[in-house]
C-alpha cells in the first residue's frame, strides 16, 4: 500500500509513505508504482492513538438516548450500573463505542471490565467477543474491575481470579479505603493474585487529599516490594490535584522510583493532577477517555485528540512543544504499557496510522481536528466513506466503491476520494 500526497509532522508536505506488510518500507519524495495507492490529499499523517482507560462494557452507544439518572456519588453510580445494565447485551453497546474510537483513530485500549457478583464474568465474555471479532482493526488490553470493591463484595476475589485465567490481562483495583474501607486487605489481595499470575495492576483511585496520598504510598510499598514496577498503574489519582506542593513533590518521587504511572481523564469535577510536572518528575503519564455516554455519565465521544485537548486546556499547555508532549501521552505511554511497539511514521515502524486534517501536531490537538483513513498494522482499519472494513487486508480496498484499480501510463494507481484537508470537524 501506498499513502500518497501525506504531510508529515516534521512539516515536509507532498511525501510518500510506502507500507510493506506492518511496517514502513519507505518513505519517498515522489510516489512509485503500486497495486494500491490511497491519495490523503495532504493530510497529516500521525501515528494511531492510544486509549489507555475506558469501559466498553458500560457503553449506551447504540442505543436511544438514556437521560442520565444516577445520583452525584460514586455508589449511586454503581448501583444503577447494577439496575440498568444487566438487561442490556455487552457486545453491540461495546461494539458501537469501539467503532466510534477507532474513527477517531485509537487502534490501542485498555478496558477496564466490570467482575462483580452482579455480573459475574458476562461482561468480560462479551468484551472478549468483541474483542476477538476486532483482532485485525485493533488491539484491546482488558482489565478485571472489581467495581463493587473486593473486601465487601464477598466472592469477588474468586472471580477476578477466574477471569485472569479466562483472558483478562491486567488486575484491577478499587479505591481501597473509602470502598472497602479496608486498604490493607485489598491491596494485600490483589497485589497477591496479580503475583501469583503474573500481571499488572491499574487501581481505580478517586480517593481525595491525605486518604488518597496514603493509598498512593501503600500502593508505592507494594510494588517496590514485589519488584513490579512498571506494572502498576493509578488511574485519575485525584489527590495529587490538590496536594501541598511538598506532599505532592515526595508523591512524584514515591511513583516514579516505584515505576507507578499515572493515568487521567482530566475530570472536570475534580482537581486535576499537574501531569506536565509530574512527567518532569519522572512519574510515567497515559491519558484514556474514560467513561463515555453510559450510566456515569453522558459525555465523551470516543475521540483522544478531543481529550488530549480537554487536558491540554486544563493544564494550560499553550505552546507547540506542550501540546506536543500531551500528544504523547496518547501514542506512547499507553501503548508501551500494554507491551505494544509504539507506531511510528518511519522507515521500519509499525505501520498503524491516523489521517488528520491539520498542519502539524499542536493543531491536531487545539482543534481535534477531522480524521480520515486509520490503519492498524499495515491494515486499513477505517475508512471515512466505507466506514469499518472488518479487518480486510489494505489490498482488498480496491473493491470499495471509494477505490478502484486501473491502467494508466502502465503504471498501476488507484482512484481514492480525498478527504478534505481544512474542514471542520
Amino acid at each position: 500500500m501506498l499513502l500518497s500526497n501525506c504531510r508529515l509532522a516534521d512539516g515536509r508536505t507532498g511525501m510518500h509513505v510506502l507500507v510493506r506488510g506492518e511496517r514502513v518500507a519507505a518513505i519517498l519524495d515522489a510516489p512509485v508504482p503500486d497495486p494500491e495507492v490511497v491519495d490523503l490529499g495532504g493530510a497529516l499523517l500521525l501515528p494511531a492513538l492510544t486509549d489507555f482507560h475506558l469501559h466498553l462494557d458500560k457503553s449506551l452507544f447504540g442505543l436511544p438516548w438514556m437521560p442520565h439518572a444516577a445520583g452525584p456519588d460514586r455508589m449511586s453510580r454503581i448501583e444503577t450500573d447494577a439496575r440498568v445494565l444487566p438487561g442490556l447485551p455487552v457486545e453491540p453497546r461495546a461494539t458501537a463505542m469501539l467503532r466510534r474510537c477507532l474513527a477517531a483513530g485509537s487502534v490501542h485500549f485498555r478496558s477496564h471490565v466490570d467482575i462483580t457478583p452482579a455480573f459475574g464474568l458476562r461482561n468480560l465474555e462479551g468484551v472478549l467477543a468483541v474483542k476477538a471479532a476486532h483482532a485485525g482493526m485493533c488491539h484491546i488490553q482488558t482489565v478485571a474491575f472489581p467495581q463493587a470493591g473486593v473486601m465487601r463484595a464477598p466472592g469477588t476475589l474468586a472471580l477476578l481470579e477466574e477471569a485472569l485465567r479466562q483472558g483478562a490481562e491486567v488486575l484491577g483495583g478499587l479505591d481501597p479505603c473509602e470502598v472497602d474501607r479496608d486498604p490493607k486487605g485489598q491491596l494485600d489481595a490483589i497485589f497477591g493474585l496479580a503475583g501469583r499470575h503474573g500481571v499488572g495492576l491499574d487501581i481505580h483511585l478517586h480517593e481525595a487529599g491525605e486518604l488518597g496520598l496514603f493509598s498512593i504510598a501503600e500502593i508505592c510499598a507494594r510494588t517496590r516490594a514485589l519488584g513490579m514496577q512498571g506494572q502498576v498503574w493509578v488511574s485519575h489519582g485525584f489527590a495529587l490535584g490538590a496536594a501541598p506542593e511538598g506532599k505532592l513533590m515526595a508523591a512524584a518521587a514515591d511513583m516514579a522510583g516505584a515505576g507507578v504511572g499515572l493515568v487521567s481523564h482530566g475530570a472536570g469535577a475534580a482537581p486535576l493532577p499537574p501531569l506536565l510536572r509530574l512527567a518532569e518528575a519522572g512519574v510515567p503519564v497515559a491519558l484514556g477517555n474514560d467513561n463515555m455516554r453510559d450510566t456515569w455519565g453522558p459525555y465523551g465521544t470516543g475521540d483522544m485528540l478531543e481529550r488530549a485537548a480537554i487536558i491540554g486546556w486544563r493544564l494550560d499547555a499553550r505552546t507547540d512543544a506542550a501540546m506536543e508532549r500531551v500528544f504523547g501521552w496518547v501514542v506512547e505511554s499507553g501503548a508501551r504499557a500494554m507491551g505494544v511497539e509504539v507506531p511510528a511514521v518511519a522507515v521500519g515502524g509499525v505501520a498503524s496510522f491516523v489521517s488528520v486534517a491539520a498542519e502539524g501536531v499542536a493543531e491536531a490537538v487545539a482543534q481535534h481536528a477531522k480524521r480520515g483513513l486509520v490503519v492498524f498494522r499495515g491494515r486499513v482499519a477505517w475508512h471515512p466513506e466505507n466506514h469499518c472494513l472488518d479487518s480486510a487486508p489494505a489490498g482488498s480496498v480496491r473493491n470499495s466503491v471509494c477505490v478502484r484499480s486501473v491502467e494508466r501510463h502502465g503504471q498501476a494507481r488507484a482512484l481514492v476520494k480525498r478527504w478534505p484537508n481544512r474542514t471542520a470537524n
